[in-house]
């Protein structure tokens, strides 16, 4: 073996690495279900770069140019797509719409001296209908 077929080996499993690396950031926006904190410009402008290398690894007909950088393409087209997929909704409470079905609100407690005039204009709720203020 010449030491070019070393390099371009060497070369090879380097470009796989960096290709896989992107595989982190999209188990952690998996796992935070957010995406809100990742730059899409990065991996843009990185795509863009691994198609200009891969055109030139074809046009000189280099093997580990085209692998490694077709990996790193499609790993980072799928840091892409999961970064934009939509947020899963989130339930915001009992009931329709988020409105709390409860019969009073979370720190009603120091309001139970009150009546419910007072009770309502501090934002509580009293009642057993979500959305019913008395």
């Amino acid at each position: 073996m010449i030491a070019s077929d070393i390099l371009g080996t060497a070369a090879l499993i380097a470009g796989l690495l960096m290709a896989v690396s992107p595989t982190l950031q999209v188990r952690r926006m998996l796992r935070t279900r957010s995406s809100r904190d990742f730059s899409i410009g990065y991996p843009t402008l990185l795509s863009a770069g691994f198609v200009l290398w891969l055109l030139y690894g074809i046009s000189i007909l280099n093997p580990p140019m085209i692998i490694s950088n077709t990996a790193s393409l499609a790993f980072m087209l799928l840091t892409i797509a999961v970064a934009l997929r939509p947020a899963p909704r989130r339930r915001r409470g009992p009931g329709r719409g988020g409105s709390q079905a409860w019969p009073v609100a979370q720190g009603a407690c120091s309001a139970l001296d009150e009546g419910p005039e007072q009770v309502v204009q501090r934002g509580l709720r009293v009642g057993g209908e979500a959305g019913v203020h008395r």
